[in-house]
């Protein structure tokens, strides 16, 4: 498992509160077995209603690894496939004024770190970004800054995460795998298990 201590690249602004899981990836996504494929639909009705217009098709910021939002984002209903198909997308971090939990959690567990700032930092990052499309930011884990055009911000994140990330044990089925052997051993001595 690897650690996280920082991101850094260029940016995509989300501009609005309350993007729920089902604008993330619609609903008809969801038969998918793996979650090969999920990118190219990510926000698939609203980029089908914007014509083109939408943030993640302005050629601006395509191969931007950093997805920069306002509130609740992540809303709605728990579907692991909205945060598959923002990472498949190539986002690798998300900054924002604030997460709906499980949301949150569903980062967590495939490595997307998702780090909160106050909504005035937010509005700045976003103009900024919007402006200056190839501004790269820069999120830095252990200090918990933000840094992009020569500023720095504070930055957040709940400590249980923030510990998971720098130490690499956020994923909690390769940490499961790594530990087989451990597994297997306890399980031997259960006498009310057996293989």
């Amino acid at each position: 498992m690897s650690s996280i201590e920082l991101v850094t690249g260029t940016a995509i602004p989300l501009v609005g509160n309350d993007i729920d899981t089902d604008r993330i990836i619609p609903a008809r996504f969801l038969k998918a077995i793996t979650f090969d494929g999920l990118g190219a639909e990510v926000f698939a009705d609203d980029r089908a209603a914007l014509a083109g217009r939408h943030a993640f098709d302005q050629p601006q910021y395509q191969g931007a690894t950093i997805l920069v939002v306002n509130r609740n984002f992540g809303c709605g209903s728990s579907r692991e496939h909205a945060p598959q198909a923002i990472a498949r997308w190539g986002i690798r971090a998300i900054l924002g004024e604030s997460f709906a939990e499980i949301f949150f959690g569903n980062c967590l567990a495939i490595g997307i770190p998702c780090l909160t700032a106050s909504p005035e930092v937010i509005t700045q990052v976003q103009a900024t970004l919007a402006t200056q499309p190839d501004q790269p930011l820069r999120i830095d884990l252990g200090q918990l800054e933000l840094g992009w055009g020569g500023r720095v911000a504070p930055l957040a994140i709940p400590p249980g995460a923030r510990q998971a990330f720098l130490e690499g044990n956020w994923d909690a089925c390769g940490q499961l795998v790594a530990n087989t052997p451990g597994i297997r051993a306890t399980a031997a001595r259960l006498p009310y298990f057996r293989w």
